[in-house]
């Protein structure tokens, strides 16, 4: 098995080039049956991805760019997404294993009932994405990622870790965030600050969190 390791998560990774493996190009992810194995799917301009009750197991997604994109009950195991374009895709009710998603845009995205195992994002673009009650299961991370303006609601990403990202204005709402890795990134324009008890940081970012919460409570800072 291939492991990736950021911070306090070790993610354990699709082994999809192993000698003799072999995955089948596909023309499209939707299979009647339900479930879609060993494959590979991309250099796809789309006008609408849809996908409902629907398994991706053991698989390669790339280059895919899609206008409308809505997922409902989309469970991905052993699955990697990159290079692509899945703009402000609706996606709901579904779980994550072992999975890469790289180098892929999200923006304005909603991320809704997810369920994370073994899953990393990296080097995506997230801008304006909202995470609504998406739980972290297992280990994972967002590295080198994109975060302005995002916001989580109602999350457990306990343990999670976030590496080297923007997080310009990301807002963390309600929401259980215990053993969480912020280390490594800008901390001083987050929202949301008071909801991040016991979360991991580097001493140098305590003040960043000081500005935050700050700039947060609109606190006038001075002699006069």
């Amino acid at each position: 098995m291939s492991t990736r390791t950021f911070g306090t998560a070790t993610i354990t990774t699709p082994d999809l080039d192993e000698p003799g493996f072999y995955l089948t190009n596909v023309s499209t992810l939707d299979n009647p049956r339900g479930a879609l194995q060993d494959f590979t799917f991309g250099d796809a301009d789309l006008r609408s991805l849809g996908l409902t009750d629907t398994q991706l197991i053991t698989g390669r997604i790339h280059s895919v760019r899609a206008q409308r994109v809505e997922f409902e009950s989309l469970n991905l195991h052993s699955v990697e997404i990159t290079g692509s374009d899945l703009g402000a895709a609706r996606w709901n009710e579904s779980k994550l294993t072992r999975v890469v998603i790289r180098d892929t845009k999200l923006l304005g995205a909603a991320l809704d009932g997810l369920v994370l195992d073994d899953v990393l994002f990296e080097n995506c673009k997230l801008d304006y994405t909202t995470f609504t009650k998406v739980r972290s299961t297992g280990p994972v991370a967002f590295a080198g990622c994109i975060l302005t303006e995002a916001t989580f609601t109602d999350c457990d990403l306990s343990n999670v870790v976030l590496s080297d990202c923007t997080l310009r204005l990301t807002e963390f709402g309600p929401g259980r965030y215990r053993g969480a890795d912020l280390r490594g990134n800008d901390l001083t324009t987050l929202r949301g600050v008071a909801h991040l008890a016991k979360v991991r940081i580097d001493p140098g970012q305590q003040h960043d969190l000081t500005q935050a919460l700050v700039s947060e409570l609109d606190i006038a800072v001075g002699d006069d």
